[in-house]
C-alpha cells in the first residue's frame, strides 16, 4: 500500500510540473507562492495517510491476535465438551449395566422378602411356585441319561465351528447346516444321505437370512430357526425359513449376552435347546464364569415362562443339553478331553449328581462347538473339531423322591 502512494505521489508531481506556467513566468513570486502551498498540502495529506495506513495495519495485528485467541478458547472448550460426552456415555453405560443387572434380579426372585411376611406365607408361595412348574414341564417324559453308548460321525468338514441338526418336532427328514459362528447362510439337505454324501441329488438348497447369527446354539423348532441375532447382546430372532422372514424376535431380561456361556466355546453368549417340554435359553449370570441360568421360552409367542439359577458353572464348561427337562453341562480340562458330565439340574428336584453314573463321552482331541439333543429321534447332535457326530444315548426311567 506504501508503494501505490508513493507512485500516486509521483504522479501528482508530474502533474503539476506539467501545469507549471512558461520560463518566462515562472519567476512570478505569486506563482511560486502558490506551488509551495500546494506541496505542502500534499505532504500533509500524504502524511495523514501514511499515519492512518499504519494505524489500520495495528488495528488488524490485533484483530488477528484476538481471533487466535479465540480459536484457542474454542478448541479448549471443544476438547471439554468431547471429554463431557465421553463421560457421559460411560456414565449412561454403567447405568444400564446396573439397571440390567436389577432387572436380572428381579425377574430370577432374588429379591429379598419382607422380615414381616409369615413363615405360612412363605411356605404356601413356595408351595404354589412348585405347581407352577409342575404344570409347566407337564409332558409325558420320566427319563433320565444313564450312558452315551456309542459316537458316529456322519461327516467331515473344514469348519472348526458351526452346527447341524433336524427340526426337533417335525417328521421331516430334512438336516440344516450352519458353518461358521458368525454367518447367514443355511445350507438345507434333502435327508441324511444327501448330507452324508456329496454329490448327491437333490442337490442342497441355499438360504441366506437376512440376518446373521451369533455363536453356535442355534435350534430348528417347528419349522423355525431360532438363533442368537448378531451385533445385539440378547436378542433371539425367530426366522421362517420358508418365507425366509423374520416371524418374530425377543429380548432376553437380566443382562443377558455380556459374558460366554461356556469358557471352551469362545462365541457363544446364548445356546439356544429344545426337549420334550419345548423350546429353552442356556446363558451365563452376571459375572465372568458365573453360573448358568436356565430360561424356559414359549416358542408361539416368545415370552419367558420362567427363568432358574443353576448350581453348575460356565468355567471349565464347553456345551450342555436338555434332556426331559433336565439340563446336563459337559466339562474338560483346557479344552481338550476326557468330556464328561459333571452337573446336572432338574427343576423338578428329582433327581441329582448322585443319582447318575460317571457320564464320559467318547474321547475326542477338542472341545465341542455344539451338542444338541433331538427329542423325536432321542440322540445327540455335535460338532467337533469340524466332525459332525451323532451321539446315541442310553436312559432309564426317574425315579421319584420321597
Amino acid at each position: 500500500m506504501m508503494v501505490a502512494l508513493w507512485r500516486a505521489s509521483a504522479l501528482l508531481v508530474m502533474f503539476l510540473a506539467a501545469s507549471l506556467p512558461p520560463p518566462q513566468c515562472a519567476q512570478d513570486p505569486a506563482m511560486v507562492h502558490y506551488i509551495y502551498q500546494r506541496f505542502r498540502v500534499l505532504e500533509q495529506g500524504l502524511e495523514k495517510c501514511t499515519e492512518a495506513t499504519r494505524a489500520y495495519i495495528q488495528d488488524f495485528q490485533e484483530f488477528s491476535k484476538n481471533i487466535s485467541a479465540m480459536l484457542g478458547r474454542c478448541q479448549t472448550y471443544t476438547n471439554e465438551y468431547k471429554s463431557a460426552v465421553n463421560n457421559l456415555a460411560l456414565r449412561v453405560e454403567r447405568a444400564q449395566r446396573e439397571i440390567d443387572y436389577l432387572e436380572y434380579l428381579r425377574e430370577s426372585d432374588v429379591c429379598v422378602e419382607s422380615e414381616d411376611k409369615t413363615l405360612a406365607e412363605k411356605l404356601l408361595q413356595e408351595a404354589e411356585e412348585k405347581k407352577k412348574i409342575r404344570t409347566l414341564l407337564n409332558a409325558s417324559c420320566d427319563n433320565m441319561l444313564m450312558s452315551i453308548k456309542s459316537l458316529k460321525i456322519v461327516k467331515r468338514t473344514l469348519d472348526t465351528h458351526g452346527s447341524w441338526m433336524k427340526d426337533a418336532i417335525s417328521n421331516s427328514p430334512k438336516v440344516y447346516f450352519l458353518s461358521g459362528s458368525r454367518n447367514n447362510i443355511v445350507w438345507e439337505f434333502a435327508n441324511m444321505h444327501a448330507f452324508m454324501e456329496d454329490n448327491t441329488k437333490p442337490a442342497p438348497r441355499k438360504l441366506i437370512l437376512t440376518l446373521s447369527w451369533q455363536g453356535t446354539g442355534q435350534v430348528i423348532y417347528k419349522g423355525f430357526l431360532f438363533f442368537h441375532n448378531q451385533g445385539t447382546a440378547n436378542e433371539i430372532i425367530k426366522y421362517n425359513l420358508q418365507k425366509r422372514t423374520v416371524e418374530d424376535r425377543m429380548l432376553l431380561p437380566g443382562g443377558v449376552g455380556r459374558a460366554l456361556v461356556y469358557q471352551h466355546s469362545p462365541s457363544t453368549y446364548i445356546d439356544l435347546a429344545v426337549d420334550e417340554h419345548g423350546l429353552w435359553a442356556i446363558h451365563s449370570g452376571p459375572g465372568t464364569y458365573g453360573h448358568l441360568v436356565l430360561t424356559k421360552i414359549e416358542p408361539d409367542t416368545l415370552g419367558v415362562e420362567h427363568s432358574w439359577d443353576t448350581p453348575c458353572r460356565s468355567q471349565d464348561a464347553e456345551a450342555s443339553f436338555l434332556l426331559c427337562g433336565v439340563l446336563y453341562v459337559v466339562y474338560s480340562s483346557g479344552g481338550q478331553g476326557p468330556h464328561r458330565i459333571t452337573c446336572v439340574y432338574d427343576p423338578l428336584g428329582t433327581i441329582s449328581e448322585g443319582d447318575l453314573p460317571n457320564l464320559f463321552f467318547p474321547r475326542r482331541p477338542r472341545s465341542h462347538s455344539m451338542i444338541h439333543y433331538n427329542p423325536r429321534d432321542k440322540q445327540l447332535y455335535a460338532w467337533n473339531e469340524g466332525n459332525q457326530i451323532i451321539y446315541k444315548l442310553q436312559t432309564k426311567r426317574k425315579v421319584p423322591r420321597e
